[in-house]
């Protein structure tokens, strides 16, 4: 798909010269014309392909160039007035997020709906996100087609916006039906953390990426009852370097953000611990009114665990949230293949659970494919915005080629 337009473009430029010059160019340029709305149309056309099937891809093809996959890669042809905003899902400092379905769908295609991104570069650059948006484009494209990841199918730019096309998960977020069942049982919180592990197992060990905010409100339920990770803002590529961003959610920090003693991989694991944690009791286990206090508690690392919970459970949390990071579950030797290893996993096929063969726990009920039930109402965008003029864009178009 990517190629499509690349390809269109080079046919066009070594065409031979003939004739008189300006009937040729104006001839040429009628000719690039129809060829990249042919490339618009194939690609509109691909887009409804996947969507239809959305099957996950294996590990190796997902590590592949984005370029050559069929999700994840920068349009040259794509416009937002190729999509209908049906409705927004949610809105941040920068970006705002809407239901879409292709404009003036073809017979068959009117059900099938996406989510997209609109970050406005003004704001992007106000907020200084720009490194942010591109880390989150870039890991997006890098990891697109992983079975509990949400999928960038494409990214795309106009004069003053950026986009990001992705998959709708139309169950809403974890973390409402976490509130709703005050909290879940043991072979639902397992399931649920099986499908992060193989997550954090493939960020950390196939793409050399921290995710660095994990917590319920970043992972959403599909149509099918699965998990999905969203909001990649924070997310960096640290390989073996440590870093020293203070990012992320109070409860969910690991003791060496907090100490700024610098970071890598393995913060994932300590909030994997927090969050197992939570999908059990309802709560995480730091907590406190002042923030200040919950750091307290996070650097002296000492766990509660209600009796009710089980020995295995006790255990796996308490090997994640290690303060040292050298003994801490996941980042020792081994990797994720020893958090896949331990006893309070031992009911999960992992194979059958990547190629999502397993049900997932909590199907949400919904009453088609566009059904926006699980998300939050949000006031209409303000009409008044700031111009991406001349000068923003001389200075900053080239920190935005990715897209």
């Amino acid at each position: 798909m990517a190629a499509v337009v690349h390809k269109v473009s080079e046919k066009l430029f070594h065409h031979g010269s003939q004739g008189n010059r300006e009937d040729h160019s104006a001839s040429a340029h009628d000719r690039q014309d129809s060829g990249v709305e042919r490339a618009r149309e194939e690609e509109k056309r691909a887009l409804m392909q996947w969507e239809e099937h959305k099957r996950p891809l294996s590990p190796g093809q997902v590590h592949s160039d984005p370029e050559r996959k069929m999700v994840g890669h920068s349009s040259n042809v794509l416009r937002q007035e190729d999509f209908e905003l049906v409705k927004t899902l949610g809105t941040g400092t920068f970006a705002r997020v809407w239901l879409v379905r292709l404009s003036n769908p073809r017979q068959g295609d009117e059900n099938k709906v996406f989510a997209l991104k609109i970050l406005r570069k003004v704001d992007v650059i106000r907020l200084k996100q720009v490194e942010h948006v591109r880390n989150e484009r870039n890991v997006l494209a890098a990891v697109a087609g992983h079975p509990f990841i949400t999928t960038m199918v494409a990214s795309f730019q106009s004069l003053d916006s950026l986009y990001m096309l992705l998959d709708y998960c139309p169950g809403g977020e974890v973390f409402s039906y976490l509130r709703r069942a005050r909290r879940f049982n043991e072979p639902t919180s397992q399931l649920y953390a099986a499908e992060i592990v193989l997550i954090l197992e493939f960020l950390h060990e196939h793409e050399g990426v921290a995710y660095r905010d994990l917590k319920p409100e970043n992972i959403l339920i599909d149509a099918e009852g699965h998990l999905k990770l969203v909001d990649f803002g924070f997310a960096k590529k640290v390989d073996n370097r440590e870093t020293y961003t203070l990012c992320g959610t109070p409860e969910y920090l690991a003791p060496e953000v907090i100490r700024n003693t610098g970071h890598g991989t393995a913060v994932d694991w300590w909030a994997f611990g927090i969050l197992v944690y939570e999908f059990l009791v309802g709560q995480p286990p730091f907590w406190d009114q002042n923030p200040m206090k919950i750091y307290e508690q996070i650097v002296e690392g000492r766990v509660r665990f209600p009796s009710a919970m089980s020995p295995d459970a006790r255990d796996l949390i308490s090997g994640l949230c290690t303060v040292d990071t050298s003994k801490r579950l996941g980042n020792i030797q081994g990797g994720a293949q020893t958090v896949k290893n331990h006893p309070w996993f031992r009911n999960i096929d992992w194979n059958a659970l990547y190629n999502r063969k397993v049900n997932g726990p909590i199907v949400p009920h919904l009453r088609g494919p566009a059904d926006t039930r699980n998300f939050d109402e949000y006031e209409p965008e303000s009409e008044k915005r700031e111009a991406y003029t001349k000068e923003l864009s001389n200075e900053w178009d080239d920190y935005f080629k990715d897209f």
